[in-house]
């Protein structure tokens, strides 16, 4: 009995095939053409929507010597039978997709900021590795310290400081060379600038400063200045940060590595004098993950570390 009972009992209704047939005949408004492309002879395609007609007792088309119209109530269920034949191709779609056996991944966390290193990695180890793919997630340093903790990301290109009890390697330093002012600011004049200077300014920092991390270091050395935060809890959230330095919120100390892949007209990068503070990055891994894919991961980002413009390129 229709609508009563478990779903696979319910009455299954009309062939998808003779939808199809209604969908593809409401489009041409053809018959002859309708077969063509279904590639079916004329008089079947008839008979599928005369099947639909008599199913539901509607008159699904307004057919005359000369030419053929939906009728009200063609008009008014074509979208249903639309929505149902993409439905039965997404349906197949997955299906097939399930089929086939997936290949192993590996899903590396990186920092914003060295999104070409990440990339640069991930080409790399596919020619390495071809039956195991790199899924790339980009992820500041409190997220990537949260996904190191669940196993959801075995390994990730992080700043300091690491996460106790993980692995690391692969460690390389980038200065924080330049402080970001907007472009329109009279300070986007000058030449340079140093550290001392910064304490008459708005600095921005981020709110959370890990004892060891560089933000630690430079709230210290910035004692005294006015400090906003950066806009996110995130230690690496620095383009996100570039936004609040044109909108005159503050100025931004700026590692390199920024300097050298960001270009904003809103947005000029002022060298900072004796800029001896560095941030460090490095690869960490959970060594209980320490699985072959894993390790080949390892080795490739040493390998990309030790080549010329192994950061940019």
């Amino acid at each position: 009995m229709r609508g009563r009972g478990p779903y696979w009992a319910v009455d299954p209704g009309p062939p998808l095939r003779d939808i199809g047939c209604f969908a593809v005949v409401a489009r041409c408004l053809s018959f002859s053409r309708a077969a063509v492309e279904l590639g079916m002879s004329q008089p079947a395609v008839s008979q599928a929507v005369a099947r639909l007609e008599r199913a539901f007792g509607l008159r699904l088309f307004e057919r005359t010597s000369r030419e053929v119209q939906l009728s009200d109530a063609g008009k008014l269920l074509l979208p249903y039978a639309e929505a149902l034949l993409d439905q039965a191709a997404a349906f197949s779609a997955e299906a097939a997709r399930l089929a086939v056996p997936s290949g192993r991944t590996i899903r590396l966390a990186y920092c914003p900021m060295v999104g070409s290193l990440a990339a640069r990695v991930a080409r790399r180890f596919a020619r390495r590795s071809p039956g195991v793919e790199v899924e790339l997630q980009t992820a500041g340093w409190s997220t990537a310290t949260a996904e190191l903790a669940r196993g959801t990301a075995p390994v990730a290109i992080m700043s300091t400081p690491f996460p106790p009890g993980f692995a690391t390697t692969a460690r390389f330093q980038v200065p924080v060379s330049h402080l970001a002012v907007p472009a329109s600011s009279g300070l986007a004049r000058a030449t340079r600038v140093r550290w001392e200077q910064l304490r008459a300014y708005r600095i921005l920092l981020p709110r959370v400063r890990p004892p060891g991390s560089v933000w630690a270091q430079l709230a210290a050395r910035l004692r005294g200045a006015t400090h906003s935060p950066m806009g996110s809890d995130d230690l690496d959230d620095l383009a996100g940060a570039l936004d609040l330095v044109a909108a005159g919120q503050g100025l931004l100390p700026a590692p390199r590595l920024l300097v050298e892949t960001v270009r904003r007209p809103d947005v000029h990068f002022l060298p900072i004098a004796a800029a001896e503070l560095r941030m460090t990055y490095g690869l960490v891994w959970r060594q209980e993950q320490a699985s072959k894919d894993v390790m080949a991961l390892v080795q490739t980002v040493q390998e990309i570390l030790r080549t010329p413009g192994g950061l940019t390129r």
